[in-house]
């Protein structure tokens, strides 16, 4: 069984979005759903990933680079396929998109119980917090 990691096909939703709710990554529809996924597919300024075993999809990796900074901000690998350097590889994908692209480095949203997985990936924890607001709030 290879791994194949490839840029997102429409034909990969379904699985992408099963993913995701296995990963309680999927809080926001409308950032996270198939209609977001076909936008951020359109859009230049993202990297967005699939990994596949015998064409499965089995995670993906979204990240942007806007000529300035690179943000790694979605990484979800299928529970099952979790521990077998799925994750690894599609950082390490993503990370040679966004050099090829011009990024000098690349920032990653992360959770706690992530950053061990981010450490070992060479990351080091940043003293920022991020905030949301999403489009049913007003400022």
């Amino acid at each position: 069984m290879a791994l194949d990691i490839r840029v997102f096909e429409e034909r990969d939703i379904d699985a992408l979005v099963e993913i995701l709710k296995l990963n309680h990554q999927y809080d926001y529809p409308e950032v996270e759903g198939p209609d977001a996924m076909r936008r951020v597919a359109r859009c230049a300024c993202a990297v967005f990933l699939v990994a596949a075993i015998d064409q499965e999809p089995c995670g993906l990796i979204r990240a942007v680079y806007d000529g300035s900074r690179a943000l790694i901000h979605l990484l979800s690998v299928h529970p099952e396929r979790q521990h077998s350097g799925i994750g690894a590889a599609l950082v390490d994908a993503a990370w040679q998109e966004l050099r090829r692209r011009g990024a000098a480095g690349v920032s990653a949203t992360v959770t706690e119980r992530s950053l061990p997985f981010w450490n070992r990936a060479g990351f080091s924890r940043l003293p920022v917090l991020l905030a949301l607001r999403t489009a049913g709030q007003s400022a």
